[in-house]
Order: C-alpha cells, then sequence, then structure tokens
C-alpha cells in the first residue's frame, strides 16, 4: 500500500509556524506526486497544496498562496509543509496522500489558538 505517515502538528499561537512531515517507509515516494489536505471541525477536507514527481512542480490553494510551502527531499523519502503566519481557520487534521490513490493516513492535527 503506498501509506504514508504524518508528523510535526501541534498547538501553536497565531502568526506562528509549523512545519509539517509526511513520510514514506515501505515505498520510495521519488515517483509520485504527493497531496496535502486539511479537513476542519464540521467541514469537508480540502486541498492544501500539491508537489510533482521528479519536475517539482507546486500548487496550492488559493487562499494560502504566500503562507504555506510544499518541499520534498527524496534522500529523505518524505514531503514538507511549511505553515507560516498560521490563523485560527488553518486548524484542521492535515493529511498527505499519494495523489491518484485512495490511501489515506491518521494526519496530524494543527490547532491555531491563542
Amino acid at each position: 500500500q503506498l501509506q504514508l505517515v504524518e508528523s510535526g502538528g501541534g498547538l501553536v499561537q497565531p502568526g506562528g509556524s509549523l512545519r509539517l512531515s509526511c513520510a514514506a517507509s515501505r515505498f520510495t515516494l521519488d515517483y509520485y506526486a504527493i497531496g496535502w489536505f486539511r479537513q476542519a471541525p464540521g467541514k469537508e477536507r480540502e486541498g492544501v497544496s500539491c508537489i510533482s514527481s521528479n519536475t517539482y512542480n507546486t500548487d496550492y490553494a488559493d487562499s494560502l498562496k504566500g503562507r504555506f510551502t510544499i518541499s520534498r527531499d527524496n534522500a529523505k523519502n518524505t514531503v514538507y509543509l511549511q505553515m507560516n503566519s498560521l490563523k485560527p481557520e488553518d486548524t484542521a487534521v492535515y493529511y498527505c496522500k499519494v495523489n491518484g490513490y485512495d490511501y489515506w493516513g491518521q494526519g496530524t492535527q494543527v490547532t491555531v489558538s491563542a
């Protein structure tokens, strides 16, 4: 299975930063595009960002451009999501998955609160 494990979430004050990690242990990430998603309480899951496999093209939800940055380190078999200038409305469970496959992990909770 193309299962990924998310980590790096936590409680942060508004304006703070977090870096989320998305790691694979049973396969090599190099050949896959990876997407980050989030689901806030009472809301549907939404796309946050994605990064292509070898070309390193990236895309972001319009509302997040300029605050979030996706990157990948294929040597570490990991994709990252750097989140800056966090807002309370960024509070959600964040998930990553291989694009085109429906394997979801448990996610990592991000809470932005004073």
